[in-house]
Order: structure tokens, then sequence, then C-alpha cells
């Protein structure tokens, strides 16, 4: 009798568990079902793991490129921070502008936060040294904003995407501007890969033209005292001294202390962001390029960018780096609308291989040999502005993505 009454007990218990089931299953099947007739299943997340100086010598840099980073993902989700029906996740972390530490953050971001996409960062030696992590965990990674010719040169590699513009985009500008038959020019450029790359580049654009490189000197990047080094290149007796640079620790005053001007040497650089600028009044005049000053793209998302980054961040305007992390957010965001949402990263690159996409910038490319986006670039001129505490970059021309594309390195 026990074990008749203990059968039907476990037949019921079972039989109820098949309902409860069934109708919990109902209940999913019903709330997926829900928001204006469309199906809201959880179709998962996309994690982007973004590496960035927020300390270290290119903090300005780092942030600068996490604002627009946000501001793009903003942009190109229409706020929703979603794509292809997946929500969109970003995690920042710290390579403090060391390359040990930027190989432990990413490591971290791909083992343990499972990250779909890699994006940074602001310094090229940190950058070099995480993309060999990008292949071994296939994952695809946008370059942003180190411009150092050997990331889709001598170390690329297939999951390497290159926003940023690299050094020989910046050289082929830097030299339009003034290199010709018979011009002498000295360059200065901090020691590690992204001066000594961006020298190379400029070398080879320049003496093309005709000039001649009377002196190649590179600085300490920690440096603080560029004496020694000016004092080099003016018993060098160049026409011009062409700068490549970049961090706080810039050469300008010292430059304009030692008075290379005076002494008939004229300065050409790129315009750097805005805390440097302020710091080149006595370089008012000098013809140059730059990768991007707030007012001289002209198009919708530009005019977004400047409106919005004004909103969010108390009236200051977009600096020379927010256009760069809004163009790698967008460009993975339209990635991932042409891939439906799918991360595998063979797709990706076939997708992301010739991609045109609109930026801040105007139209860019993922060229399909090595990945480097194709962009505008711009020639200019420091000039006072009533009004502005700083030299202003102004347009003399735009200098096309045709124009500016740089040699295919990485055959």
């Amino acid at each position: 009798m026990k074990r008749f009454r203990r059968k039907w007990a476990l037949l019921g218990l079972l039989m109820f568990t098949m309902i409860f089931a069934s109708a919990c299953s109902s209940d999913k099947s019903s709330s997926e079902q829900k928001d204006n007739g469309k199906n809201t299943e959880d179709k998962g997340t996309i994690k982007i793991g973004v590496l960035a100086s927020k300390t270290g010598a290119l903090e300005s840099y780092g942030k600068q490129t996490l604002r627009g980073f946000e501001l793009g993902l903003d942009y190109a989700t229409e706020g929703k921070m979603e794509a292809a029906g997946k929500k969109i996740e970003f995690i920042v972390e710290d390579t403090e502008t060391k390359p040990e530490v930027a190989v432990q953050k990413a490591t971290k971001l791909l083992e343990e936060d499972k990250v779909d996409f890699l994006v940074g960062s602001s310094s090229s030696a940190d950058t070099l040294a995480v993309l060999p992590l990008a292949e071994e965990y296939q994952k695809i990674m946008v370059v942003e904003p180190a411009a150092a010719d050997s990331i889709t040169g001598s170390e690329f590699n297939k999951y390497i995407f290159h926003s940023a513009r690299n050094s020989s985009q910046d050289a082929v500008a830097g030299a339009a501007a003034i290199a010709k038959d018979g011009v002498k020019i000295a360059t200065l450029a901090p020691d590690y890969s992204f001066g000594r790359d961006g020298v190379a580049a400029f070398k080879e654009a320049a003496v093309k033209l005709g000039a001649k490189i009377v002196k190649e000197e590179y600085a300490d990047p920690a440096a603080t005292d560029f004496t020694s080094n000016i004092q080099k290149i003016i018993d060098a007796k160049p026409d011009y001294l062409f700068v490549v640079w970049a961090g706080a620790n810039s050469p300008w005053k010292q430059i304009a202390d030692m008075k290379l001007q005076e002494k008939g040497i004229k300065i050409s650089t790129g315009a750097p962001d805005i805390a440097a600028l302020s710091t080149m009044e006595p370089l008012i005049g000098m013809e140059g390029f730059t990768v991007y000053y707030h007012d001289l793209p002209k198009n919708k998302i530009n005019d977004w960018l400047v409106e919005e980054h004004k909103k969010r961040f108390n009236g200051e305007v977009p600096d020379l780096f927010t256009p760069g992390g809004m163009t790698a957010a967008i460009s993975i965001v339209e990635a991932l609308k042409k891939t439906n949402g799918d991360t595998d990263a063979d797709t990706l690159i076939k997708t992301m291989e010739g991609m045109s996409f609109e930026t801040p910038k105007g139209t860019m490319t993922y060229r399909p040999e090595d990945h480097q986006a194709l962009q505008t670039l711009y020639a200019i001129k420091l000039e006072k502005k009533e009004g502005v505490s700083y030299p202003v970059p102004v347009l003399i021309r735009e200098l096309s993505p045709e124009e500016t594309a740089p040699p295919i390195r990485n055959k």
C-alpha cells in the first residue's frame, strides 16, 4: 500500500513539474513577443575592450580618444548602444603608457572579460606590444590613435585595422607643405617607433620632392631638456626644422628660447592638440599640417560631434584625437550592422576590408591590402584669431585620402 501511494505521489510531482515548466516556457515565449510585436529575446552582448593612456605621458590623448569613442557609439547606434539587436558594452583599461602594462591589460580583457574587439591605444609602443595578442586570440583590434607605420607594416597581422592615420600619411602632408628642390631640412623626433617611423616616412616623401635631409635628431621621449638636440640642429644649418612629436613634454618652448627662426631656420610640424598649441605662440605663421581641428571639416557628423561635445563637456570643443575615437567606434558598429551582429573574426575581416564609412573627417576606407584607413588630412597655417588664446590652424587646403595614401609596407 505504501509503495502504491509513493508511486502516485511521484507521478503527481512529475505532472506538476511538467505543467509548471510548460507554463514558464509559455510565459517566456509570450514576453519575447512583446515590445510592439518585435522579438526581444536576448541575442547576446558585444563587448569591446578599450586600451588607453589614462595616466602617463600620453594621458591627454587617452582622454580625448575615450571621449570620442563613447560619442561615436552614441552616434552610430542613435543612443541605443546596440547593433543588430545586440547590446554593446565597452570596458576601459589604463595602459599607463607602458608596453608591459598594455599587454597585461589586453590579456585581462581577452581572457577574463571575453571581449569581442580590442581598441587602442594612445602609444605606438603600447600598441605594438599588444598586436600579437589580437592574432593569438583571433580578435579584431581597431588601432586608434597610435600612428607608427609598423602597425600596418612590418608588425601587421590580418586582425588589425588602423582607423588612425599613420606616420606616412603625416609625412606626405608634412612634406607637401615645405619640401622642394634644394631645400635643406632637419628633423627632431622622440626616440621610439612613432618618432623613427615618422621621420623615415617624412624623409622618403621629402626626398622625392627634391629636398635634402641634413640632420636627423632623436630625443628621449621623456626628456624635458632638448638643448643638446636643438643645438645640433642649429649647427647643421637647415632651411627648415620638421618636428615629429607626441606628448605633453613638447620641445616648442626651447625651440623658441633658442631663437631658431631668428637664425633663419623655419619650423614646420603637425599642428598638435590644443594644450600644445597653447605653447606655440612663437610659431605663428608656421605652415604645416594637422590631423584635425574642430572647425576644419565641413560635414554633418563633425557638426554633431562639436555640438554634442560642448554639451557634455562644459563647452569644450573636441580636440586632436577626439574624432579618432569616434571613428573607431563608428567603424565597429558599421561592420556589425553589415554582419548582422556576427563577431566571428574571419567574417568581420571580409566585411571590413575595403569598407567605406562616414566619419567626422568625411569618408574613410579600410584599404584591403593592409587595413590602413585612407583619410583626409589638412594643410594649415598657424594664425592668431581674435577671442582664442592659442594659435589656430587655418586651412590652406584639404589633402584628400587619395593624396595622403601611404605606401603599402606589409609585403
